[in-house]
């Protein structure tokens, strides 16, 4: 694949996202779980865009923000998508989803033939990882509340 190719893809993983967070929003879910389905669509709807502009003006690199990597999804098992599921199996799902979408970009850099493709991917790799790391934020808070 080359460089345009592989942004065309990840442009269609960001709209495969969206609409995977919107049919669950969509779903009978408890409010929050909806709301929280709601907003990670809206995150995904922004990713889009963000790549879009990209595609479209690549003199201007991407940037995004480094975050910790708590790698807690890791630790977790991918949960089937149900409508009887927990806030936290929820937000496991959403975390191995990310989880997924940055290991995808590592490994594109790794295969970059220049060191343009591969500081591109890292940095969508970068994007993921933020995502990742804020649903593993709430996914700790709600699958261990004894913490507190």
């Amino acid at each position: 694949m080359d460089y345009k190719q592989i942004l065309e893809m990840a442009i269609e993983n960001e709209i495969e996202a969206y609409e995977f967070y919107s049919s669950v929003a969509a779903k009978d879910l408890e409010p929050s779980l909806k709301k929280l389905f709601a907003e990670l669509a809206q995150e995904e709807a922004n990713h889009k865009k963000i790549l879009e502009a990209f595609f479209k003006n690549p003199e201007k690199p991407l940037q995004f923000k480094q975050t910790d990597d708590y790698k807690v999804a890791e630790t977790v098992d991918r949960p089937a998508l149900s409508t009887s599921m927990k806030p936290a199996d929820a937000l496991a799902l959403a975390m191995k989803r990310e989880q997924e979408a940055m290991e995808l970009y590592n490994v594109f850099a790794q295969a970059s033939d220049t060191e343009e493709q591969k500081a591109t991917f890292l940095e969508l790799a970068k994007m993921e990882q933020g995502h990742k790391t804020h649903l593993e934020n709430l996914y700790t808070n709600t699958a261990f509340p004894e913490v507190w």
